[in-house]
Formats: structure tokens, sequence, C-alpha cells
């Protein structure tokens, strides 16, 4: 993963909470939420926790006297989703490295992060680390992209700006968000940072958009893909999202689009 990947700044935050997270995160964060509301924890830490997709979601489901820490690397996502939540006096709103947490040990029940392990550099440092601020027989939750073709307007965006830039095609969506779908992997690193139990079930569901449009800004303006494309051809990003949108709509149409998305959610005990 490139160093570039884990920066998240200026419009995109913007972006990607308008565009990405309807497209693809809200149907995965309503079934984090559910689960972690399964697992009735006092003490909740959301690590890599972008616009608070999940943390809308969350904090309505946990108990009066739950204590909430939201953290995340960026600061601009994490200044979005404080301004997008509604005053709560559980929460607490905190710049955090997932590979570093500032916490003590033993400090929560639950540590949940919705699609920020491929962003981790070192994961296993990250996993150890969760581990470290869990109680004994706390538990992590958390989802990643399966590989980019099980999950398919990511596909077809990624598969079009090969055909833009052929001799140096932006290759973000594949190489970061969906580059860490192997489950045996998964199993493997969390075994090895010190996790028991692990339970790793592929979930699919489905993008939905009122046009092709919809998905080809969502990917090419509200990830990281946008500074790969701007960086291949100054001005090209406007021209580049059009050509996404027209090779969306060739394979799924020209009005409301659907198509499948797929992730991993993973459950371990510490």
């Amino acid at each position: 993963m490139l160093e570039t990947d884990r920066v998240f700044a200026g419009s995109i935050p913007e972006n990607y909470d308008r565009y990405m997270v309807p497209l693809i995160f809200e149907p995965f964060a309503a079934d984090l939420v559910r689960r972690a509301a399964l697992l009735a924890p006092g003490a909740v830490l959301e690590i890599a926790a972008g616009t608070g997709a999940v943390t809308r979601a969350l904090a309505p489901r946990l108990a009066a006297n739950a204590s909430y820490v939201v953290t995340d690397l960026n600061q601009p996502m994490l200044d979005y989703a404080a301004a997008r939540q509604a005053p709560d006096n559980r929460i607490t709103w905190r710049q955090a490295d997932a590979l570093a947490l500032p916490f003590e040990n033993a400090a929560f029940d639950l540590v949940c992060c919705q699609f920020g392990a491929m962003f981790f550099p070192d994961r296993l440092s990250a996993y150890r680390e969760a581990r470290r601020v869990l109680k004994p027989g706390g538990w992590f939750l958390f989802n990643v992209w399966d590989r980019i073709e099980e999950n398919i307007f990511a596909d077809d965006v990624t598969n079009a700006l090969a055909r833009i830039f052929p001799d140096d095609p932006p290759r973000f969506l594949a190489r970061t968000p969906h580059g860490y779908h192997d489950k045996e992997l998964i199993r493997t690193e969390l075994e090895s940072a010190g996790f028991s139990d692990v339970v790793i079930e592929t979930k699919a569901e489905r993008s939905r958009a009122s046009s092709p449009r919809l998905p080809a800004i969502a990917y090419c303006r509200g990830t990281l893909l946008r500074n790969e494309i701007e960086a291949r051809e100054a001005g090209r990003l406007e021209a580049a999202t059009d050509y996404a949108a027209s090779a969306i709509a060739d394979r799924h149409g020209s009005g409301e689009v659907s198509a499948k998305i797929q992730a991993h959610v993973i459950l371990a005990s510490a």
C-alpha cells in the first residue's frame, strides 16, 4: 500500500460521505451495527471511523451508560463525522493511529472497524493493538471488502480507467480497498496477534444508485482514486468521471443501476 492511500483530505470527506456512504457503506454499516449491538458492549472503541457511518447507527443502539470512543487517523474525516453526529455525551472523538492506540490495556469490551483494515500499513501491529486495548474475552468486529471482481461498480470503474490510461492504469481500488480479501491470511494474522475463535463470514449486498453517474462520481471523486487520476494528467478528472459513467451505463443501463457488492465480516475474541 502506498503512503498516500492513507490520507483523506480536502473535498474527499464530503464527497465520500455524500456518494460512497449510501452507495456501498450503509448496508454493511447496518450489518456491523446489528452484530455489535448483540454483544451489548459497555465500552466501545471504533477505529478508522471515516465520516461516521457506523457511529451514527451504533450510538443509538448502545446502553445509556455506555462509553463510545470514536477515532480516525485523518482529522478531516473525524471532524466531518463529529459534525454530522447528533449531540451525545457518551461519545469521545479522538484522532488516533490504529498502529499505536493512545489507550490503556484492557479498556474496551468491543473494538469495531468498518472497512479500515485494508488501509493499515502494518496489520499485525494494528491487530495487536486492538487486542491490547480489549478486555479479556472482548471482541474485535470488523469488515473488509472482498476481491474487486466481486464488487461490480468498483471493477467497472477500474477497467474503464485502464482504457483511458493504458500505460499507467490507476489501481487504487484494486490495490487497497479490495486488496485484502484472502480469508486464510486474515485468520492467520489475527491468530498471530493473539486472537482466538475467529469467525469470517462472506456477505453480499446490493449497491444502488439513481444513475450511472453517481457510482462514477463516488469512486472517482470520493476516494483516493481521485489523486491517482489527477496525478496522471491534470485536468482529466471530469473526463475520466464521464468515461467511467459511460462504461457503467453501457453495462447496467442509463436509468437506476444496481450491482453486487461483497465483503468479509470478521469477529474475533481477545
